[in-house]
Formats: C-alpha cells, structure tokens, sequence
C-alpha cells in the first residue's frame, strides 16, 4: 500500500475565515569560424595540368633563363643579341611553362547555395521560455490531502473544478469567478472525486459513502444520483462520451449509461483494492485503470461489447511491472496507443506502454512519489507532478527524457494536475493547501476556442425525479 492517506476533518472554523480560491498572500554567443565570403567565388583544389601537351626543353629553359640573366649580367652586346633571337625563335613568343589542353570549367558555387537555402527552409527555432514561477496562487482551504483521490478537473468551457472538503467549488477561468455548486451532507461527505463531462456542462461527482451526483453547472441542478454502484467511497472517474466509469475501493470499475434509468452496463473486475486511476484512451477503445495493488489495466471496449450477457469483462493486458499504487495515467495525444503511467512512494517511476501488445517501453526512475501526469498537446512533453522531497513539477522532453524544467513553489506533496482546454495552463493543487497555474506548456502556434457547452444530449429533464 502506497503511504499517503490521512484523518478527514471538516476544518469548518479555519474555512470560514480563509476564503478558497482566492488570491494567495495576495546558450553563450560563439562567433563563427569561418571567414569565407559565400558571396566570392571557390575553384576548389590546385589543377592538375596534361603532361602530352607540355614542352619540356621549353619549360627547362624558362625555369633556368633568370638564373643565367644575373650571371651574364655584364655579358657583351653581341652574347645579349643572340640570346634574344635564340628565345625568338626557340619559343616563339610562348612565355608560359604550363599548357593546358582545356580551360577549367568555372565551378559552381554549391556551398554557399546550399547554405542560403538550408537557412531559409528551416529557420533555427528557439527554445520555448518557460516560467519558473507560478502566475497566480490561490486559496484551498480543506483539501483532502489522500494520494487515491482525484479531486479536480478543467472541463473544455474553461470552468476548473475543485472539491474542498464537503464543498465543490468552480473557478471560471475566463472571470476569475467563484461560486460554489453544492456543499453535501456529513454522513455523504467528503467529495472524493470529480470529472467533467466532454460537454463542458454536466459535472459528476463522486462521494465517500458510494454514491455519485450527476449535475448541471449551467443552472446549478441536480440532475440524478447513483446509488448502489459501489460498495464503498468512489476516488474516480471518466467519462466516454455518454459512459461515465467509475471505480472504487470496493477494486470494482462499471460503466454507467447516464442515459438509462438501470445505468449500471458494465463491470470491469481485476482490481483487489481501490481503483484510484481511470483514464479512457482518445478513441475511447481502451481504458486504463490503476489500483493500490500496484496493478495497471488495460480494457478494450471491443472485449466488453463480445460477452454483453456476462457482465463481467476480461482485461486486455494485466501489468505488474510498478512496485507501489499506480494513479497516474496520460494517454499520449500524438500516438494512439502510447501510456504513460506513474507510481507511488516505493515505487517512483514513469513507466511508458505499448497498449497494443503491453510491452513496456522505457521506465525512469523519478526520485519521488509520482501523483499526476499530463501530456503537452503541442508539443513531444510529459508534465509530471511529485511528493517528497522538492514537491515539484517536472517537464520532461519525450522520448529521450532530458529534464527540461523543475517548477518549485508547493511545499507539500502536488496530488492534482489539471490542464486548461487550450492546452497551455496548468493548475496544480497540493496539500499545502494552495491552487497554482503554470505557463508551462507555452502558447500553441493556432489557438483554438473553446468549444461551446450544448444544452442538449447526454441528459435529459426527466431524470430530475430520479434519485
């Protein structure tokens, strides 16, 4: 079991005076060597001249003519006359020793070509910036400091969501805005889970006594509860499209159909303890659960839909590779079937899959408990967030898994990473009890908005009576 859970309190006194969310305490220049003008132009190597059309007795004589002129420099006139008319006739005016048969052909220059266009083909890009501290801090009073929960997402309208204690909170982005959705009861509380529908709209939330709410954020409605899905506290959730997973300490994963009124559809069952990982690939084709047995799961839907009438459904790959609880998990956004997984305090490695055949790939030991992992949707980056000691986050470049950053700041373990519907910030809660964003991941080249929440499909009113 992966050391990390502790006593809940309610803290009520300390909350009313701390307001949550809100604003915390308020390469070297190296010259070039080459000194060649690329604008000049380059014969390459010394010519090699064609001996047959060569006169030797010329060549002899040329060679060796400024020799002879100094010794007979006070030679009679008569000597100096037949000198001349010898080379006259002998050479006939000819005053270079070295014939060529053809003349050079004056060479391209290729060089200097290559290097213009190789520079204007692929300008050097520049190593992103990235921000060592967080851009803003806030307040989050009664955070549940427990390694098998999942206590925040950020749905694709931008809202973030939060639970502190026994209260859910939304933070819209957008405003900066904060109101609270529901605050449940003692005997329910406290929240152990939350994930946001891929409308952006509905809200589940999943409890310490086993149930799990179904919510409208846009009128801050409660649209069903499901009962009896668990036999204990629900520490997770996914979503794939109308199929919300859930999976609980009970070790039980089932797929509801928030559609149906007998919602329960399908039961994974491979887990001996809590399931406190759940992520659905982006094809929703396979499912990926961890659990404190130190075992990661990997589902495949076309599995499931074979053996309806079982109910019960036989995992794709079983893989005991992690030593310590596996919560962590980020299905890659540029190779399908890529999985990065995480493990806890004994174990602190980031191990990558091939859920095609469960082969594993590479793993890295990270010094330190794993509690999240995002994956950067622009560009080949894995974010992962860390216990003791540094309680950091770290950006690591994928695939060779070079450090490109340490974010310190949080002086607890980080539990929660949530990234932001464009991809580019981070929120990150830790049991320090604060909410920070990060502008790790830079700004993508084409920013696209987010999408607009629909008001209609997954639910429908009538579900409003069902409790």
């Amino acid at each position: 079991m992966d050391a990390g859970s502790r006593s809940i309190s309610s803290g009520k006194s300390r909350a009313a005076a701390q307001r949550p969310l809100q604003e915390a305490g308020s390469r070297p220049y190296m010259p070039s060597l080459s000194t060649r003008n690329p604008s000049a132009k380059c014969y390459g190597d010394r010519f090699i001249p064609d001996r047959s059309a060569m006169d030797m007795d010329v060549a002899h004589y040329l060679l060796t003519e400024g020799k002879k002129d100094k010794e007979n420099a006070a030679a009679s006139p008569s000597k100096e006359a037949y000198r001349r008319l010898l080379a006259e006739k002998l050479l006939n005016n000819r005053t270079r020793i070295l014939a060529f048969r053809n003349k050079p052909p004056e060479p391209e220059n290729v060089f200097a070509a290559d290097t213009v266009s190789s520079h204007q083909a692929k300008p050097a890009k520049q190593r992103r910036y990235i921000p060592q501290s967080a851009e803003r801090t806030l307040d989050a009073p009664d955070l549940v400091d427990d390694y098998y929960l999942n206590l925040m997402d950020w749905g694709s309208s931008n809202v973030l969501s939060i639970a502190l204690g026994d209260t859910m909170y939304l933070w819209d982005a957008s405003s900066g805005s904060t109101s609270e959705l529901v605050t449940v009861e003692e005997d329910n509380g406290p929240i152990t889970s939350v994930s946001w529908a891929p409308d952006g709209r509905h809200l589940a939330i999943g409890l310490n006594s086993s149930d799990i709410q179904l919510w409208d954020t846009s009128s801050s409605r409660l649209l069903r509860t499901l009962k009896g899905v668990h036999e204990s506290r629900v520490g997770s959730l996914a979503w794939n499209n109308n199929i919300l997973t859930t999976g609980g300490m009970d070790g039980r994963i089932v797929n509801n159909d928030v559609r149906i009124r007998d919602h329960a559809v399908q039961t994974y069952q491979g887990h001996s303890q809590e399931v406190c990982g759940l992520k659905w690939s982006g094809s929703g084709q396979q499912l990926a659960s961890g659990g404190n047995d130190n075992l990661l799961h990997i589902w495949d839907v076309s599995m499931a839909s074979s053996m309806p009438s079982a109910g019960r459904n036989q995992w794709l790959h079983r893989l005991e590779d992690h030593t310590a609880a596996v919560k962590a998990l980020a299905w890659c956004p540029f190779q399908s079937n890529l999985l990065a997984t995480g493990g806890g305090g004994s174990d602190r490695c980031i191990k990558f899959w091939n859920t095609h055949t469960g082969a594993c790939l590479n793993s890295v030991d990270t010094g330190s408990q794993v509690c999240s992992l995002l994956w950067n949707k622009n560009e080949r980056e894995l974010l992962s967030s860390h216990g003791f000691t540094q309680n950091q986050l770290t950006l690591w470049k994928y695939p060779s898994m070079v450090k490109m950053a340490e974010l310190t700041g949080h002086t607890s373990r980080v539990l929660f990473m949530a990234q932001s519907p464009d991809g580019c910030t981070v929120a990150s809660a830790s049991a320090d009890e604060t909410l920070r964003f990060w502008n790790v991941f830079g700004t993508p080249e084409v920013a696209k908005p987010a999408p607009k929440a629909s008001h209609t499909g997954m639910f429908n009113s009538s579900f409003a009576h069902i409790r």
